[in-house]
């Protein structure tokens, strides 16, 4: 995007070009929607065309926007590789009150994107700034504060060079994109893992991809992963005294919020399938603490290596999927064809976990025609392969 088209676009003559762009959005094909925008839109022709495209830009990017910041999208601004990496907005909040509840009342963001953590930092009464390298990336981030009146300063700076000690914490969202596409090598974020590791020296936070190795974080460092209705979207690292525990796993869903941390991990053993069957969050397989899951619901585990809970109590967890087990059936294929078909199951929902089992494949191969449907679980328990018809409850 543009980045003088872009301020040009905060004017009063860019809103009513934005509102006209929204509605032929809605009702016209896109070719004809800017034909029509650029007939009545100010400018020279070079002009017009980027004003243009940055209003049919925005307004998309608002619709994709919308299931990370919800109702409020329609009033933001977003650039295309900026949304792909904000924050979803109940995740940016969690963190931001993580910031208050420390004390931390100045809070530095390094990279601060489009704004999605500062507008998060303000609201929970936060001082903050925010610095970016990229100048369009600056704009949006203010633009996003002003939109929401919240008070905050961002300004074009390399993170790197950014002297962080006038503050209390601080946080960085390293970019984790190279030309070639996602990256899964630390020493390819933007900064690298070595500047990483130097600011988690002090009290800062530092956000994740979600796969990062539990061996990867450093000694007295905090790792955290978050999930938002069942969907792991992040880790973070906090470190000096925003740090509390080794390992935690939050969860975000329609209930609120809900976390479990290493210190609510007692171990757990490996026993026989019991009349329930427990299926642990993302966040909490990710952070390590299926046996703290168990341990929650009088359980334990049905095979060392998957992180299945069984019990023989039933609980209602945010931390996990519960199952009632109808009955174990046969593993091999032809045996468990003819079992669901003696079931009369035509639809079935397969969830797999520790097996060679693509379920979509699977599903076809077995050819059910019934009226019936179930939850089947494909597994392993003790080592060994087991089908288990399941009720969910």
């Amino acid at each position: 995007m543009d980045l003088e088209a872009f301020r040009w676009l905060l004017t009063d003559e860019g809103g009513e070009l934005l509102e006209r762009a929204s509605a032929l959005a809605a009702s016209e094909p896109e070719l004809a929607a800017q034909t029509e925008l650029r007939r009545t839109t100010p400018g020279t022709d070079d002009e017009r065309a980027a004003r243009v495209a940055a209003a049919l830009t925005q307004v998309e990017l608002r619709r994709r926007a919308e299931p990370k910041f919800g109702d409020l999208a329609p009033r933001l601004w977003f650039t295309p590789d900026g949304l792909e990496q904000a924050t979803r907005r109940p995740v940016a909040a969690h963190r931001a009150a993580r910031f208050a509840a420390a004390s931390a009342s100045t809070v530095i963001d390094l990279g601060c994107g489009i704004g999605g953590d500062l507008m998060a930092l303000a609201e929970a009464g936060i001082t903050c700034a925010g610095v970016d390298v990229d100048l369009l990336r600056v704009e949006v981030a203010r633009a996003n504060l002003a939109a929401l009146g919240l008070a905050g300063a961002v300004q074009a700076a390399d993170a790197t060079q950014v002297d962080v000690t006038p503050f209390d914490a601080a946080f960085a969202d390293p970019a984790r994109r190279t030309a070639r596409g996602r990256t899964f090598s630390v020493e390819d974020w933007t900064p690298p893992w070595s500047w990483v590791e130097d600011l988690l020296r002090r009290d800062a936070c530092v956000k994740t991809a979600p796969g990062i190795p539990h061996d990867l974080v450093p000694t007295g460092v905090e790792a955290e992963w978050v999930s938002v209705h069942g969907e792991v979207k992040e880790a973070a690292l906090w470190s000096g005294r925003l740090a509390t525990t080794r390992h935690r796993a939050t969860v975000l869903g329609s209930t609120g919020l809900a976390t479990l941390t290493s210190e609510d991990d007692p171990g757990g053993e490996v026993r026989a399938l019991g009349r329930y069957l427990y299926e642990p969050d993302g966040a909490v397989i990710r952070a390590g603490l299926v046996t703290a899951v168990a341990a929650g619901v009088h359980g334990w585990l049905v095979d060392e290596h998957i992180a299945w809970v069984s019990s023989d109590d039933s609980f209602r967890t945010p931390f996990a999927k519960a199952y009632r087990v109808v009955e174990q059936l046969p593993y091999r294929e032809k045996a468990l064809r003819a079992a669901l078909r003696d079931r009369n199951i035509g639809t079935l929902t397969i969830k797999k976990r520790g097996v060679s089992v693509v379920p979509e494949q699977l599903r076809a191969r077995l050819g059910l025609r019934g009226d019936r449907s179930a939850t089947l679980v494909m597994t392993r328990a003790a080592g060994h392969g087991i089908a288990l018809l399941v009720e969910p409850f």
